[in-house]
């Protein structure tokens, strides 16, 4: 695989989980954290495209199964800070984008927080925001889900403005003692999360 002479883009080897796991610690702030257990077993299903420039590592993107009937999900996608601006990032959506066609998905689907310059790549790349959901606790942002059609799809999107709220810590710094268990270190998502989440917002307003 590959799409110009010092880029070539690839799936991953077991041998590049450093790197990897590296560049996600490096952009915390910006990706959702996965231990480098999940990145062995998806390398290992073909489901972590890397980007290489000159034969180095300069990025990847870690999407997940293809199927005809749900969108593609992109997990995280990340490049290199200074080679940032390169379309190195849009070779990888590229290569996706070919990959779901063949493979008969519908679209790609993926969520960005709201505070995250990457929005704005997303958009450029073909992709519109769909539906804005609440974040997690620790940063109160928003999350921005994007989607991408494909394929032949059922469903048809209505286009939204992007939310662009600023990630705000002062809540979770001051209500979380009360109800973050350090004995529970399972990660909360769906409608935990968001009940997680209120009790966080109604143990700060009730201080006010």
């Amino acid at each position: 695989m590959g799409s110009r002479e010092d880029l070539q883009i690839r799936y991953a080897k077991i041998s590049e989980i450093k790197f990897i796991d590296y560049l996600q610690k490096k952009n915390a702030e910006d990706l959702s954290f996965y231990p480098t257990q999940v990145f062995e077993r998806e390398i290992n299903k073909s489901r972590i495209l890397m980007a290489l420039v000159n034969g180095e590592a300069a990025g990847y993107l870690y999407h997940g199964s293809f199927t005809a009937s749900q969108n593609l999900r992109i997990h995280q996608a990340c490049i290199e800070y200074d080679l940032r601006g390169n379309w190195y990032g849009a070779a990888l959506c590229k290569m996706l984008e070919d990959l779901s066609q063949i493979s008969g998905s519908p679209g790609i689907q993926l969520r960005c927080g709201s505070d995250i310059a990457a929005n704005q790549f997303w958009k450029l790349m073909g992709f519109m925001c769909v539906k804005i959901q609440p974040g997690g606790v620790s940063r109160m942002r928003d999350i921005n889900v994007w989607v991408k059609q494909i394929g032949l799809s059922l469903f048809e999107y209505d286009s939204i403005d992007p939310s662009t709220k600023e990630k705000d810590r002062s809540i979770w710094s001051k209500g979380r003692e009360k109800y973050c268990d350090k004995s529970n270190r399972t990660m909360l998502r769906g409608q935990s999360l968001l009940d997680y989440r209120e009790k966080i917002i109604d143990s700060y307003e009730s201080k006010i």
